[in-house]
């Protein structure tokens, strides 16, 4: 083993992974640029993440090469950077890499001047120069030369680039949109959608679930079937193919074909929350307890598997182990049938697509290997009428089963877990595991999420109160950042609402406060990705795409329109009405790009509830209310408690609140509509007509 380079010192288990290549790797920080300057180098800058497949691959093939780091170590300055850390590093390089290339990915590989100005942008680069793809050796010789004859040339065309990099993040303001523009990308996601297999590519496919939050409200606006449709048949399809975990549960990042078979392994948690809450939301619609089910396993993983001993989340697990993609989750013939060791294993074979060959190929060759990616064709209740069989008696055969082959499995070599943890992707699983808790009714749920906003609101912040995006290993790094603020808010908002723990809708306002003191675009509207106080990198980002994550653009505008339903206050809505004008132009233009964007300017254009329930929280009566108003699909509600014992603190909070008193001795329910009040009710009936109606 080399010796260790500077990543040593890091704490980012992505960071740890490379600190033993022969590559002189040097962490993000300013005295690295200062010794670029010094020496007169060029910066090889190479940015991925812990889970990532052919990071990997480009490390085995180069980064752990003694030839390619002689070359690299002789002429750069080497950097890497974990982009899950710094996510504001890999936006602004990644809109490099698009804006030079048209496409990008992980790894992502950039030449920049020492001013941090980037030259030259790619994603995987072989050692060699093969089928057309250029080798990191030939393009270190080519940046070498170039650099000692034509400096001034490459650093002409940096300025440029950088130049240009500001118009990739700005946006085009607009009039304020109807519901046309829902409509429009509506009609776009039909014109997409795979009506045989679900999804809407070809491949590969992804989760993409806030494409499917924002039809359910389609749905829940319109009533067109085809919305609800659209979602189900891809939840069906995830959760019966291979992207699905059968044996440990948990979802996979996505499916690298159209039939959601073959997955890229990697589990993220991010993944996990937003996926739960489309089954939960699709749930309260449907009442299939197949999305109940998938939720409760999501759930399952996510405890046992990616919570920490103070109860936050851990972000992610690799695709690989022993050096092969897959290797954990994948069986033969013969390691199935000795796992489980059951009478009736033709039956299982044949219901999980099982073969000799297998359905699982090397990725050097493209040939089987005798391997199974464990899926379903069908359901098991149809198989259970296949094999004249009730369905509950082959669920729980199948139950045991599966436990056999988990006890297997936990004798394989895992997978990496990066343990870091992540204030935003914490934030999107307390806002699911809330939801969790209020549909299904599994106070054990929002245990999980207040544990982990007690330790993200306590360990997450510096004496000072200043928040912080990353904590592993007992250290606290990287402020905190756009998303932070925004998928926080989001976690308390959705936690107060099972809760009614004040506290967490206090925090809410008061990090609302904060990001837009912080964040907030005074010139253009909109939140910028980084503080007032950054200015490390060429261009301050600002972010509005929603990718495989909602960006905090999209995020923060849901974020402040629950806040002025919660709190009565109409400067929420006032920035939220400046938010939409910032972004409207742009979201014009390809609606499809931005639908938690579109969720959230569903819940602006849209009568909205608010409802504030007097009562005791431990009475059987406002228990039995909020549980019926809980089991329905009411996506633009918002729902305050008001009892003895909060209410002054609550009229500090939301003054709206004030003089609302139980009526008759009972828990009553005030409902307004859009900032209309109707009559209170103490009648579950009475309130659910008023909560169900789609026009006051």
């Amino acid at each position: 083993m080399n010796s260790p380079n500077r990543l040593i010192n890091e704490k980012s288990p992505y960071l740890i992974q490379h600190a033993h290549n022969p590559v002189d790797w040097h962490p993000w920080a300013e005295e690295t640029f200062s010794r670029a300057k010094a020496e007169n180098k060029p910066i090889f800058l190479s940015i991925g993440y812990s889970t990532c497949h052919w990071c990997h691959v480009m490390e085995r093939e180069s980064f752990e090469d003694e030839e390619v780091a002689g070359y690299l170590n002789d002429s750069f300055i080497c950097i890497k950077v974990d982009r899950e850390e710094r996510p504001d590093i890999d936006a602004v390089y990644m809109a490099t890499c698009q804006m030079i290339t048209g496409s990008g990915g992980w790894p992502l590989n950039l030449f920049l001047t020492p001013d941090k100005k980037p030259f030259f942008a790619a994603t995987y680069l072989p050692k060699h120069s093969r089928f057309g793809r250029s080798g990191l050796i030939e393009i270190c010789q080519q940046v070498k030369d170039i650099w000692a004859s034509q400096t001034d040339k490459i650093t002409d065309s940096a300025k440029s680039i950088a130049a240009h990099l500001h118009q990739v993040f700005s946006y085009t303001s607009a009039d304020e949109p109807d519901e046309s523009l829902l409509d429009l990308a509506y009609n776009q996601f039909k014109r997409n959608y795979d009506a045989e297999l679900g999804g809407f590519e070809p491949a590969p496919k992804f989760p993409t679930p806030h494409r499917l939050l924002f039809l359910l409200r389609c749905y829940h606006r319109t009533g067109d079937p085809i919305a609800l449709e659209m979602v189900e048949k891809t939840l069906v399809a995830m959760r019966l193919g291979g992207i699905w975990d059968h044996v440990g549960f948990g979802f996979h990042r996505y499916s690298t074909d159209k039939r959601w078979l073959l997955p890229h392994f990697e589990k993220m948690l991010y993944d996990q929350a937003l996926i739960a809450i489309a089954y939960l939301e699709s749930y309260q619609i449907t009442k299939n307890p197949l999305y109940a089910q998938t939720v409760d396993e999501i759930f399952t993983y996510v405890l046992r598997d990616m919570t920490s001993p103070e109860g936050a989340f851990f972000s992610a697990e690799d695709a690989d182990s022993e050096g092969e993609e897959g290797k954990f989750y994948v069986w033969t013939v013969d390691e199935f049938r000795r796992a489980i060791n059951d009478d009736r294993t033709d039956m299982w074979e044949r219901i999980f697509r099982l073969s000799r060959e297998g359905n699982f190929k090397d990725e050097a060759t493209g040939e089987k290997t005798g391997a199974n990616i464990l899926h379903l064709t069908t359901s098991l209740d149809k198989w259970a009428d296949k094999y004249v069989m009730r369905t509950q008696k082959l669920m729980n055969n199948w139950e045991t089963i599966r436990n056999k082959l988990f006890l297997e499995r936990k004798n394989r070599v895992h997978p990496l877990k990066d343990d870091k943890i992540l204030t935003d992707w914490n934030g999107l699983m307390i806002a699911a595991l809330a939801l969790g808790a209020r549909v299904l009714e599994k106070p054990e749920y929002a245990d999980a999420a207040t544990k982990a906003a007690q330790f993200i609101l306590i360990k997450m912040r510096n004496s000072n109160g200043q928040l912080f995006h990353r904590f592993r290993d007992g250290e606290l790094a990287v402020p905190a950042q756009a998303t932070d603020y925004a998928f926080l808010i989001y976690g308390l908002i959705s936690l107060y609402q099972v809760t009614f723990d004040l506290t967490f809708a206090e925090e809410a306002v008061a990090l609302q406060e904060q990001m837009t003191n912080e964040f907030w675009d005074d010139k253009n509207g909109g939140f910028f990705t980084t503080g007032a106080e950054s200015n490390e990198l060429p261009v301050r980002p600002k972010e509005l795409y929603d990718g495989a994550i909602p960006s905090a653009n999209s995020v923060a505008l849901y974020n402040m329109l629950c806040l002025a339903r919660l709190t009565g206050n109409p400067q929420w809505e006032e920035k939220a009405q400046a938010h939409v004008h910032a972004f409207s132009g742009t979201v014009k233009t390809q609606p499809t790009a931005f639908t938690f964007f579109l969720t959230g300017l569903d819940f602006a254009l849209r009568p909205g509830q608010e409802i504030v329930i007097t009562g005791e929280p431990s009475q059987e009566d406002t228990r039995k209310l909020l549980s019926t108003l809980n089991l329905h699909f009411t996506p633009n509600k918002v729902t305050l408690v008001k009892s003895d014992q909060n209410a002054d603190r609550l009229t500090k909070f939301a003054g709206f609140t004030d003089g609302l008193q139980v009526v008759k001795g009972k828990t009553t329910a005030h409902i307004c509509w859009n900032g209309s009040c109707k009559d209170s009710s103490s009648e579950v009936d009475t309130v659910l007509d008023h909560i169900l109606e789609k026009r006051p």
